[in-house]
């Protein structure tokens, strides 16, 4: 078993011989006839994956969790068309091979796409990576450049077009994650329905229209011993729309100046401490040529949606669709979240 795997999660298993079967008539070329395993990556904390051993092959399979989820979300069909062309213009993209909705292989959606190998960076910095700031500072700025490149990517000429409706993206994200906080609630958080009221309040004018990944951080990224990005997972949310709500996004996440990081101790690695807010901004401007006025905005944007992510996990242990005690504390954040944004937006 690989050693960033783990025995399958009691409730996560699912019918392996039946997906076994499945795979080896829609993916004959690449798993054969011999014996097929799996094993879980065990790091998420939304979509399930799952490794698929199949003699010196190995691929990577993903569903959506456990139970009912919000609509929009963990939206495999998607991730599937963005990744089954996207590797071409963009490298970070790992390629997919197959989809499938059929119930009667699995009870969710599901698809397969290649594996990659390096450090998925999650908690702590793993040690088998250089532990110096000069090293991190370079993860940080590839991760920088990585947005930047997606957000530069000819959508279009990969046929995608039509994946999302870039004309009141913003206004849309903010009336969509207050509609996903208000079904995912479990007890009253009035600085939350503040913070999607102040941000409804004020929509910033786009620059342009992007390819987005819509959940752009460190670990949704994969770097080598070298500090290159050398893939980007979680595409189940890309879509078309402002790129500044990407960079708000990932800001959200950087830490070193109140952004999730912090607030959410020992659970990410923060990138604050070796290149600041100001920076990666500075940088991703060079690179995009976009104007970053309105950046706090998109920063409150981000920090509301991750919010919002962070109780719909909670939910899922609170109603009992998962025993993963991880979750068991992600309610008590949502607070300092929403007080974080409303900072944000202050300023």
């Amino acid at each position: 078993m690989s050693g960033d795997t783990a025995p399958i999660r009691a409730e996560e298993r699912f019918d392996e011989e039946a997906v076994a079967r499945h795979l080896r008539t829609q993916l004959p070329e690449l798993v054969g006839d011999v014996p097929i395993s799996f094993a879980q990556f065990p790091g998420g904390k939304a979509n399930l994956t799952y490794l698929v051993m199949a003699g010196e092959r190995e691929l990577v399979l993903r569903r959506p969790p456990l139970g009912p989820t919000a609509p929009g979300s963990h939206d495999m069909a998607r991730e599937f068309r963005v990744l089954a062309v996207l590797h071409a213009g963009y490298p970070p993209a790992p390629r997919a091979f197959h989809f499938c909705d059929d119930p009667a292989v699995m009870d969710k959606p599901f698809l397969v796409m290649e594996r990659r190998h390096g450090y998925v960076v999650r908690g702590r910095w793993p040690a088998a990576l250089d532990q110096s700031p000069d090293f991190r500072h370079r993860v940080a700025a590839r991760l920088v450049d990585r947005l930047a490149d997606l957000h530069m990517v000819d959508f279009a000429g990969l046929g995608l077009a039509d994946l999302g409706r870039p004309d009141g993206f913003a206004e849309r994200q903010v009336r969509g994650w207050s509609d996903r906080w208000e079904r995912a609630r479990t007890t009253p958080v009035p600085a939350m329905d503040e913070l999607g009221r102040r941000l409804g309040a004020r929509l910033p004018s786009p620059q342009r229209a992007v390819l987005l990944h819509n959940d752009f951080k460190l670990d949704n990224t994969m770097i080598d011993t070298a500090g290159e990005v050398v893939a980007v997972f979680d595409w189940d949310m890309c879509t078309l729309g402002d790129p500044l709500v990407d960079l708000g996004t990932t800001l959200a996440y950087w830490g070193g100046d109140g952004g999730v990081v912090d607030l959410v101790a020992g659970d990410a690695v923060a990138l604050g401490d070796v290149m600041d807010a100001a920076a990666v901004a500075t940088r991703y401007a060079a690179r995009t040529g976009l104007d970053l006025d309105d950046l706090d905005w998109y920063r409150a944007l981000g920090t509301f949606r991750i919010a919002v992510i962070v109780q719909q996990i909670y939910a899922r242990y609170h109603r009992g669709q998962t025993s993963d005690e991880r979750f068991a504390g992600l309610g008590a954040v949502v607070e300092p979240l929403a007080q974080a944004g409303l900072a944000r937006l202050g300023r």
